[in-house]
């Protein structure tokens, strides 16, 4: 960093930096001269009761602690807890009894507990604005409070894993993973998990307990079918595939097999969807959709296990081409980009068919295109476009960067010609899509990412770019909303309230009319899919995670619950401790041996978890850093003597044996690195890694930060190396490449489909009536939410207002209290112009910078013709979660650090500047998941008043229909009337073919057969088949019986061809569920349909009203029992 290098040819002089130096008198030489901003020493050890379903953490067996370094100069976060309730020091102090064991890296308890904290220095300016503490408290106080079926497990175990799909089943959540189906039961929901060393695998521990299936390809999709007791799913390898509902499954580590299956698609099927007549439609790339006719699939699940690829067989055969039935001389009227979504408007007998730009509309009944329009609702007609391949290519194809190739000539030109190439294409690129269509960009922030059916018969889309639109039945764009700036991920709907989840993890509930009631912080990812099931609205994070929301929220049962479950804190409290050094060296171009990194690092690692290391001028030079420039534009970072670095700290902390290197990052010169000691492993993950340069315009990265975060016990913690601008006089340029870091350094998040910057993390629950409210959240960065940041590196900041010689001479006669007075750093922090709020050890080693190279001692000090005067240019720098000086670990104050070393490794001889490491004492309070989980449990089913606001919620409106029985002969229509004689609450309802028959008059009795999801047999329609009914209302529905023939029909699974009549009489039996605007409990009136084929009178009298369920989809009409026209629910409706 010395002034006589290449490198400043990058930096501007400052010569008006002076002038915002903070001037500082000289005090009286005291050591004791900034006693009142030192941290009081820690109190002694207290008794902790433990908790008896205390689980393992296997923190343990970590090795035991060094106390005593004499080569030292010594003087001795979820995202889960963001919560805007600030704790108060009355309540942070307060003692956690029963808190779990303290597993310390080191000797004996009462030896560990016995060290000396060191004294330190707090910076002014903290706890404001973007600097404010993170709040954290034993229950989220401001979201609902929420069934936690399965904590966020560590991204490093869930490679090949990863949860990207539920649906819920009556009884069960079912979940779609990258190697399978898995499912909870709801019975088991609140049970504990398994813990370490249980039989579920790592990320797992803490769930419920769950059942998963043999290993399978991706799953992409997944739909309930709970008329035939079935879960479909679609797949990476282009199968879909069924899974029973009803596992009989005793032992916990079996895994249940699939049923039917067959392959659909060549590529992934994207998204299923049944029709509302029982057929499945699947959509896949390239804008295929196929529908599988329910008669096919009926034939082929009656078949034996043995008879699978006859089975699989029989359904492929009977596919139906969507897009080459609309293809025409090579012209297809729909797009060929990939479907994102099938929807079924089972209000309408309608399927909607979403890509990513346009919709398409298809008849459920007789599979025509009704209309295909785009996102702005304009109708297009595709059948006269010469190419649709051509005019249809995905806009995404060509943003994609295409490298050049270089000829046999131009490969001498080397790394910058090609990267030169490389950014020249992605230019040209740029400019194609932009002269090929004027706003392709504006566009794709109105792609279409999800789509819904409310109860009303609208369907609502989202966008990108956080945009809601609806529709109406027949694709007529309506009214669009913009509540929440953040890509739209998903939906789903319960009564007459729209969820939707969001690419920030925000969660929003909306009335029909578009409305925002209530918003709330879900998660720190994305909400990737939401489901209705039990009493709950459940979302899946992009991390895993599954939290269920109780559907009373909010409401009064959200203050109830959260009082419970935070009462019970003790119970689930547990703390751990453990070590961390930090170490950082600017290594000046330099290599170092072995025994030079053993010094610095060996010799103190051996009681510490984790260690981080940051170093600055691995390698600089105006062409390499011109190099590292063109890389970083196209996602590529790192060196070979970056690399070489890495190997040989690895070698010196003996790599494989003690430790693992879990992540690391390098920006131009800058390098950090971290490395977990193997047995905190399993604790430490959710690796993410960032950078920010500040050279030469903020463009260059031989000034800057590189950074990383990390999840330990579920508590964040981020190490940011920085390389801040030289020379004496440039303390403004210094304090504003610490603001730039901090406000702009964003970990990567590779997974996250937004990855926009400044994505709100807010921990508050929103409420309001308009856009507006939703709003008013500033974001959050990303090192301002984290439980514990430490920045290292060569801060660059120099002693002022003393000549060499005078700092010489106190540097020899260790008089650093005095030399500390005229610290540009402890200056500007004392004034609050950088590390806002943070912490520094006192400073008693010799400054670390300027030595000349290979002299060893305090006389290496740079004596040429400069004469730079020595400073601690090398700091470390850290904050946690105290907003107060003295506070203890607790769910409200969750990690508290001490320093119990701080120094330089003065031997050192490879740099001008000496390394500095700095070791911490961390205590970690976290929620043992499990045990809360069964507390809130506890809660939920024993609490009166829990129980009394659940039980209002069962609620159904008093509702009467015209008629149990309706007769129909060919094109016949018949009216039924659903009255609401209720003067206060609307009523939903919802009609569903429970099952169908043919009547063989020589029969004694005939089989009621479900079609997929209740659908309704061809020649029947019901309009509207779903809707709302005001109060003191009533709704008339069609209930017509329509021709319909096919090419070939299946009766009774025997194809017949079309000129082959069938006179049997037909019956169908309707469900008509009614339930409240946003209850959960379902009344149901049964209601027989029958088709009559001849003229001739026809007695139904022994005809039943009602219905019971039928086992494997079917029912005998002999069994049916004649009963009053209302009656009790079954659950399996709750679907429909």
């Amino acid at each position: 960093m010395g002034q006589d290098r290449n490198v400043d040819i990058f930096e501007d002089e400052d010569k008006e930096a002076l002038k915002g130096l903070s001037p500082v008198p000289l005090p009286p030489r005291n050591i004791h001269s900034h006693s009142q901003q030192l941290r009081a020493s820690s109190s002694g050890p207290t008794t902790q009761k433990h908790h008896p379903g205390t689980r393992k953490h296997s923190l343990d067996d970590i090795p035991k602690p060094v106390l005593s370094d004499p080569f030292y100069y010594e003087s001795s976060s979820d995202d889960d807890e963001f919560c805007p309730r600030s704790s108060s020091p009355s309540n942070t102090t307060r003692s956690r009894g029963g808190s779990g064991e303290d597993f310390f890296v080191g000797a004996e308890d009462d030896q560990l507990m016995q060290f000396q904290p060191l004294p330190e220095f707090i910076a002014n300016g903290g706890g404001t604005g973007i600097f404010k503490f993170p709040t954290r408290s034993a229950v989220h106080a401001g979201r609902p409070p929420c069934l936690e079926l399965r904590p966020h497990p560590l991204r490093e175990t869930q490679v090949g894993k990863f949860l990207r799909n539920i649906a819920c089943t009556d009884k069960q959540l079912w979940a779609g993973q990258e190697c399978g189906v898995r499912f909870w039961s709801f019975e088991d929901v609140y049970e504990a998990g398994s813990g370490l060393g249980g039989r579920a695998r790592r990320g797992d521990e803490d769930a419920a307990p769950f059942f998963e299936s043999g290993n399978t390809s991706p799953t992409m999709c997944l739909i309930i079918d709970s008329a035939n007791r079935l879960v479909w799913s679609g797949h990476k390898d282009g199968k879909i595939r069924s899974w029973k509902m009803d596992q009989h499954l005793d032992d916990a580590n079996s895994h249940f097999k699939e049923g039917l299956s067959w392959q659909a698609h060549k590529g992934p099927v994207l998204s299923i969807v049944m029709s509302s007549f029982g057929d499945l439609w699947s959509g896949g790339e390239n804008g295929v959709v196929r529908i599988w006719p329910w008669d096919a699939i009926e034939k082929s699940l009656s078949l034996s296990p043995e008879e699978k690829h006859m089975a699989a067989l029989l359904v492929e055969r009977s596919c139906i081409d969507l897009r080459s039935q609309v293809t025409v001389n090579g012209a297809c009227s729909i797009s060929s980009s990939d479907i994102k979504s099938l929807l079924a408007d089972n209000v309408r007998a309608k399927i909607w068919c979403a890509q990513p730009l346009s919709f398409s509309l298809w008849d459920a009944r007789t599979k025509e295109l009704l209309k295909v329009f785009n996102t702005e609702g304009q109708i297009e007609n595709r059948a006269d476009l010469p190419s649709v391949q051509q005019q249809d290519q995905p806009v995404e194809d060509e943003m994609k960067v295409k490298f050049v190739v270089p000829s046999k000539k131009e490969k001498s030109g080397g790394f910058l010609q090609r990267s030169r190439n490389a950014i020249m294409g992605a230019a040209d690129a740029v400019r194609r899509v932009a002269t090929r269509g004027a706003g392709a960009f504006a566009d794709d922030a109105k792609r279409t990412e999800a789509l819904v059916l409310t109860i009303d018969g609208m369907i609502w889309s989202g966008c990108p770019n956080g945009l809601l639109v609806q529709w109406d039945g027949s694709g007529n764009r309506l009214l669009e909303f913009n509540h929440h700036s953040s890509a739209v991920q998903c939906f789903c709907t319960f009564g007459t309230q729209i969820y939707v989840g969001y690419a920030s993890g925000v969660i929003q509930v909306l009335d029909l009319e578009g409305k925002l009631i209530c918003a709330w912080v879900a998660y720190s990812n994305p909400v990737l899919k939401l489901a209705v099931g039990n009493g709950y609205v459940f979302s899946l994070a992009n991390h895993g995670g599954i939290r269920g929301w109780s559907i009373a929220s909010p409401g009064p049962i959200d203050r109830i619950i959260r009082s419970e479950v935070a009462s019970k804190e003790l119970e689930y409290t547990r703390r751990n401790s453990f070590r961390i050094l930090v170490g950082t060296w600017n290594v000046g171009q330099g290599r170092a041996s072995q025994d030079a990194l053993k010094a610095w690092l060996g010799s103190t690692a051996s009681d510490v978890g984790i260690i981080v290391i940051g170093l600055q001028e691995v390698e600089m030079g105006a062409g390499f850093l011109a190099m590292s420039a063109a890389k970083e534009t196209v996602g590529l970072e790192g060196s070979a003597i970056g690399q070489w670095w890495l190997d040989n700290i690895g070698k010196a902390l003996d790599e494989g044996m003690a430790f693992e290197r879990m992540g690391s990052r390098q920006l131009a010169g800058l390098l950090i690195s971290l490395w977990v000691r193997k047995n905190l492993r399993k604790h430490v993950g959710d690796v993410d890694a960032g950078a920010v340069p500040c050279g030469f315009g903020r463009a260059i990265g031989n000034k800057g930060g590189v950074g990383l975060r990390i999840r330990v016990l579920d508590r964040i913690m981020c190490f940011v190396n920085c390389h801040l601008a030289a020379h004496l006089e440039a303390v403004n340029r210094r304090n504003a490449d610490f603001d730039h870091i901090f406000r702009n350094m964003s970990f990567g998040r590779s997974s996250n489909p937004a990855a926009a910057a400044g994505v709100s993390t807010a921990s508050h629950t929103i409420k309001g009536t308009n856009a507006a409210s939703a709003n008013t959240e500033e974001p959050k960065l990303d090192l301002a939410e984290a439980d514990m940041v430490v920045f290292l590196g060569d801060f660059n900041y120099r002693l002022f207002g003393i000549s060499y010689d005078e700092a010489r001479d106190l540097v020899s006669q260790r008089s650093f209290d005095w030399l500390r007075e005229k610290d540009q750093l402890r200056a500007e922090m004392q004034a609050g112009k950088v590390f806002q709020g943070m912490r520094e050890a006192l400073i008693v080693f010799p400054p670390t910078y300027k030595f000349a190279r290979n002299q060893p001692g305090l006389g290496g000090y740079d004596s040429g013709e400069k004469k730079r005067i020595p400073a601690w240019c090398d700091r470390i720098i850290y904050r946690d979660n105290r907003s107060a000086p003295v506070s203890e670990c607790s769910l409200d104050c969750p990690v508290v650090s001490s320093v119990i070393q701080y120094g330089a490794c003065m031997d050192v001889i490879e740099s001008d500047h000496k390394p500095v490491r700095c070791k911490f004492h961390v205590q970690v309070a976290h929620v043992d998941r499990s045990v809360r989980r069964q507390e809130f449990g506890l809660v939920v089913r024993s609490n009166e008043k829990v129980r009394s606001i659940l039980e209002q919620l069962r609620y159904v409106p008093e509702t009467t229909v015209s008629t149990n029985i309706i007769r129909l002969q060919s094109q016949d229509t018949v009216i039924l009337r659903i009255t609401n004689k209720d003067v206060k609450e609307k009523a939903i309802f919802r009609i569903v073919c429970a099952g169908v028959c043919t009547i063989n008059e020589d029969e004694d009795e005939s089989t009621y057969h479900s079609r997929g999801s209740y659908g309704f047999p061809r020649w029947l329609e019901v309009t509207p088949a779903a809707g709302i009914i005001k109060k003191d209302h009533f709704v008339d529905i069609s209930v017509h019986h329509e021709e319909f023939h096919s090419l070939e029909e299946h009766f009774d699974g025997i194809p017949q061809n079309w000129w082959c009549e069938d006179t049997r009489d037909k019956e169908a039996m309707l469900s008509v569920n009614i339930q409240g605007s946003n209850a959960t409990g379902i009344q149901s009136h049964q209601i027989i349909v029958r088709h009559c084929y001849s003229a001739k009178t026809v007695r139904i009298d022994s005809i039943s009203n009602n219905s019971r369920k039928g086992q494997g989809g079917s029912v005998h009409r002999s069994d049916l029992r004649q009963q009053s026209g209302s009656s009790d629910a079954v659950d399996d409706f709750r679907d429909f």
